[in-house]
């Protein structure tokens, strides 16, 4: 379909190929579980504080609803295309099936810059968004999470927008809200824990002394500064690591406390005085045990793929490694991948916390989330780990392969109505 034409579409549609070919789903099934079922264009107008309007493009894309509501991010970000919430939304449905969640997967988002607004632009941005969605989002529908350029503050104003509409508070139209209206305790770190979990059982299943391990993280940002530090606390040494201004490295290690203090204050990690400059580029490639990608979409590409020097590949961000990487990683033999869809499911795995905390009324401590996140992630582990050691093929594709049939699975069950 050419209205979902982007590079990011194009990429996840080819790993859905590859994984069609090895589970050898027939070409009558494979368009129904490719191309979304729901895809929405919204113009979201804004009233500026100098009186001007300015108008900006919104997106919402639901994948699949064969086994539950969908359930994924918005992200505000000036390059959000349909074509890039479509590929997200493919890869979140993957990711769900994987963890075992009763969920189908959506994206969404604006193609704005939110630095570049005012606190209140970004409130009367959020408002008029989600209005415009209010009648194909809800809590048995589609449930929206934060994303790049978004945060528990902008979910406060969703949940509030939603509820208004509906006449009383509607907590489990969103996930990753403040919770003092109905978010979970540890929603906020959950994708950075368990980025940390998974390369801790990769270090378990590649027999390294984390102690002895270090660790590049590039995009210091919610998912890789709580990776960062949940890494360290392993034990492991942090070298390198990086936001949109550029990176940082310092083979002895960073101290992320006082990184934390140098970017709470310039808002940037330019110019932190304990660490050498370097490109993102370059960080990419730094000798290290764990690469961490917390960043944006194709950051490994063929063209850097042969100069990465570390040992596991661990991808917080969604899509960061394009196909043609993957084949030169595959021909290296030398680093252990820990894809996105098993990699960053912590924070849908906790959003589903959520949801499911919300529809109750009855909410769990901190240390019951986190030890029901590890019980999720460690069988989601080992059942790609088993499935890839069983029939020899890569990571990936042992959990996309799982992902993929669980939803051809429910589809061929449901049939095609009428």
């Amino acid at each position: 379909m050419e209205i979902y034409n982007h590079p990011t579409f194009a990429m996840a549609c080819q790993q859905f190929d590859t994984v069609a070919d090895l589970l050898e789903i027939p070409a009558s099934d494979r368009d129904r579980l490719k191309f979304p079922k729901r895809s929405f264009t919204v113009a979201v107008p804004v009233r500026r504080d100098d009186g001007s309007i300015t108008v900006f493009p919104g997106y919402r894309v639901q994948h699949h609803l064969s086994l539950g509501p969908t359930k994924g991010g918005m992200r505000f970000h000036p390059d959000v295309t349909l074509g890039e919430v479509a590929a997200l939304a493919m890869w979140m449905s993957w990711k769900c099936a994987l963890t075992g969640l009763p969920y189908g997967g959506a994206k969404g988002g604006v193609a704005v810059d939110p630095r570049l607004l005012s606190p209140g632009e970004l409130e009367r941005l959020t408002r008029r968004f989600t209005q415009e969605l209010i009648p194909f989002i809800g809590p048995q529908v589609d449930i929206p999470a934060p994303d790049v350029g978004t945060n528990e503050q902008v979910m406060a104003w969703m949940v509030d927008t939603y509820s208004a509409h509906a006449g009383h508070h509607v907590p489990a139209v969103v996930t990753g809200k403040p919770v003092v209206l109905g978010g979970s305790l540890g929603r906020r770190e959950a994708t950075g824990r368990g980025v940390a979990y998974l390369v801790g059982r990769a270090m378990d299943t590649l027999s390294m002394d984390a102690s002895k391990c270090t660790a590049v993280v590039q995009g210091f940002g919610n998912v890789g500064s709580v990776a960062a530090h949940s890494l360290q606390k392993q034990g492991v040494r942090v070298v390198g690591v990086s936001d949109v201004g550029g990176g940082l490295h310092n083979p002895a290690g960073i101290d992320l406390v006082a990184l934390e203090r140098h970017l709470a204050t310039h808002r940037t990690l330019i110019g932190f005085p304990g660490a050498e400059p370097v490109t993102n580029a370059e960080l990419l490639e730094l000798p290290c045990d764990v690469l961490v990608p917390a960043a944006l979409e194709r950051q490994i590409t063929a063209e850097n793929a042969g100069r990465l020097r570390c040992r596991i590949l661990a991808e917080g961000a969604n899509g960061p490694t394009t196909p043609d990487a993957d084949e030169i990683l595959t021909r290296r033999g030398d680093v252990f991948v820990i894809p996105d869809i098993l990699c960053n499911s912590g924070g849908v795995v906790v959003s589903y916390f959520e949801w499911v905390q919300d529809l109750q009324s009855f909410f769990w401590s901190e240390s019951e989330i986190v030890d029901r996140l590890h019980r999720i992630l460690e069988g989601a582990f080992v059942q790609t780990l088993g499935l890839s050691r069983r029939q020899g093929i890569p990571m990936r594709l042992a959990a996309m392969s799982l992902g993929v049939k669980r939803v051809w699975d429910a589809r061929r069950l449901r049939g095609i109505f009428p």
